[in-house]
């Protein structure tokens, strides 16, 4: 069912004026229904007609919600698909800076064994020569 070219705020415009309909003719039917309480069929067609109404509205509803939801859903996809590709973004600059930082770490620690091996290199000479005597 192809739906009219209407926008959103038109059809929730439409659904408030339903609903509004809908809900005075609930009004009336309660204020004719306490002015003829005594007789049965007054009750049942007030609960009738309080029935259909409040099934107009609610189908009504519906209705404008899968208009709203059909036109909107463009707008939807383009940020879910904005979103991915700026998810995908911030994911690829953290590996970068991740990567960048293991590698000053590595850096560092290989500087700090190789001063540490010529470190114990120098007072393994130390030790190796006898100690002087006086």
């Amino acid at each position: 069912m192809k739906t009219p070219n209407v926008s959103p705020t038109r059809l929730a415009a439409r659904a408030a004026v339903a609903l509004a309909l809908g809900l005075a003719a609930v009004a009336f039917a309660a204020a004719a229904f306490a002015q003829e309480s005594e007789s049965s069929g007054v009750k049942a067609t007030v609960k009738e007609d309080a029935t259909k109404v409040g099934h107009a509205v609610a189908d009504a509803s519906r209705k404008v919600g899968h208009e709203v939801a059909e036109k909107t859903r463009p707008a939807r996809e383009k940020i879910k698909e904005e979103s991915v590709k700026a998810g995908h973004a911030i994911r690829d600059d953290s590996k970068k800076a991740g990567h960048a930082i293991a590698h000053g770490a590595r850096k560092v620690g290989s500087t700090v064994h190789r001063d540490a091996e010529k470190t114990r290199e120098a007072v393994e000479k130390k030790t190796d020569e006898p100690a002087p005597k006086n």
